[in-house]
């Protein structure tokens, strides 16, 4: 039976996001790093290196006490450090640590592998379209709609 692209656009963009972060996770296990851990690490990356927790575990999408146990484990494994902030002791910043950039190194290396993989025979308009309507479907979403 054919559904409308606006029926399956969900389902689609579920299962392509599993999918990636699928095969992120398998070209990743090599280096001891889950999707969560791999995800903080890339995030603080892009943000200079640091960021406060509470904003950390809102751009991942995540609960704080979800954050708290992955956390836990990056700074066990060296990657990471929690340091409170000046005007609220309570208040943590996570920063990378100076050992953990050759494994962020290693993990935008593989991302870009399989990105451009996964983008193969994707032409580079096509691909600005499909962006410019996820854009449109997020922003929907963050407002509330």
């Amino acid at each position: 039976m054919y559904r409308s692209p606006r029926e399956l656009i969900g389902f689609t963009l579920g299962r392509a996001s599993r999918l990636w972060r699928t095969r992120m996770d398998e070209r990743l296990g090599p280096l001891g790093l889950t999707q969560a851990r791999w995800l903080v690490l890339v995030h603080l990356s892009r943000a200079g290196g640091a960021m406060p927790q509470k904003e950390l575990a809102e751009r991942i999408g995540v609960e704080g006490p979800t954050l708290v146990r992955v956390l836990d484990g990056l700074e066990r494994t060296g990657f990471i450090e929690r340091r409170g902030q000046d005007a609220d002791r309570r208040a943590k910043v996570v920063h990378l640590v100076a050992q953990s950039s050759d494994v962020v190194g290693e993990i935008v290396k593989i991302a870009a592998e399989l990105r451009e993989e996964i983008l193969d025979g994707v032409a580079e308009e096509d691909l600005a379209t499909c962006m410019r309507v996820l854009t449109t479907i997020v922003r929907n979403m963050e407002g509330g709609r």
